[in-house]
């Protein structure tokens, strides 16, 4: 399942590409490569200026590549940029794609168990059709 048109690149660092797809979601892919606790701060900034950009609430997450997240950015992201990026950037769902690594999984595990309270939806899916199909039945944006 492919968009009308190709995702384009709106930002890229150390930690992942991130990409605008015209069917109304972000990707976010990660790098197979070391990052620093900066390079992830800098790259949810830009999520979130996207986000507010383009009004979307939905962001496909391809993890399959991706180191685990440290505890340090597993508490960043739960307590500072998650709430902000909902609040602030009416985000609302995630579809991720699994990493085969057992330590990505479950630091991602901690961060999706850890949005209680929130508007927030994750889903889990091994390819992405399957997670793209479920990410275009949600609203573009928040009701």
């Amino acid at each position: 399942m492919t968009s009308a048109a190709s995702p384009t690149i709106y930002f890229e660092n150390a930690a992942a590409r991130l990409l605008e797809d015209p069917a109304g979601f972000l990707w976010i892919v990660w790098n197979s490569a070391e990052r620093t606790f900066a390079d992830l701060r800098e790259l949810f900034g830009r999520v979130q200026l996207a986000l507010e950009e383009h009004h979307w609430g939905r962001i496909l997450i391809d993890q399959r590549l991706m180191k685990p997240f440290s505890p340090e950015e597993q508490i960043w992201i739960t307590q500072e940029w998650l709430p902000r990026a909902v609040s602030e950037g009416g985000y609302r769902f995630g579809a991720v794609l699994i990493s085969p690594d057992v330590m990505v999984r479950l630091a991602t595990a901690y961060i999706t168990t850890h949005v209680q309270g929130i508007p927030l939806q994750y889903r889990s899916f091994e390819t992405p059709e399957s997670a793209m199909r479920w990410l275009l039945q949600q609203p573009v944006a928040a009701e």
